[in-house]
């Protein structure tokens, strides 16, 4: 007679020493299985569309500060984008934020890497109050990877100008993750 495999279910024993394990090892399985899944290769980086940081920076008013807070950058089809935070203090509800697009093209990245100081342009669009701005900017490198922008926009009478330093960084600062847990593993 052939022997005929049985599920888990259908083995009483098997059933019930999974039912007996007791939850801290179930959950230290899923941990572990979970860690596992964080260690899997980054993914890879292009080089030929960094990612564009820039560095936080801040502008003095007449009874105020401004800090111009921009995300990573990521290059589309010629245009750096992503989100940006104006935080006015002590005038917090001046504040501001939403999506910052620089149109960066071909010849400009090829003249920055060249040493070339480089004349850009851009807009910011609020997602407070649906108001888009046209950004200036001039882009001076120190290097193919480091540099310094100055960049302006008008907010009502107010001209804003900051001049945050930037760098380059591959693909894979863009997206941020986790930390990774330890692995401790306890067995009491």
């Amino acid at each position: 007679m052939a022997a005929t495999k049985m599920s888990l279910w259908e083995n009483p024993s098997r059933h019930y020493l999974y039912l007996r394990m007791p939850k801290t090892i179930w959950c230290l399985l899923l941990l572990a299985s979970s860690w596992v899944m964080t260690q899997a290769a980054p993914p890879p980086t292009n080089s030929a569309n960094p990612v564009l940081i820039l560095e936080n920076s801040t502008m003095p008013l007449t009874t105020a500060r401004a800090t111009l807070i921009v995300g990573p950058l990521t290059r589309t089809n010629g245009v750096y984008a992503g989100d940006f935070k104006v935080k006015v203090f002590p005038y917090i509800f001046k504040s501001d934020r939403g999506w910052l697009a620089i149109k960066v093209p071909d010849q400009a990245l090829a003249a920055m890497n060249q040493g070339k100081t480089v004349a850009i342009t851009g807009t910011s669009t609020s997602t407070k109050n649906g108001i888009v701005r046209n950004i200036e900017i001039t882009a001076t490198p120190k290097d193919c990877d480091h540099g310094t922008v100055s960049l302006w926009f008008m907010a009502g009478n107010q001209k804003m100008i900051f001049t945050p330093a930037y760098h380059f960084a591959g693909q894979a600062m863009a997206s941020v993750s986790a930390p990774t847990p330890p692995l401790i593993i306890s067995l009491r």
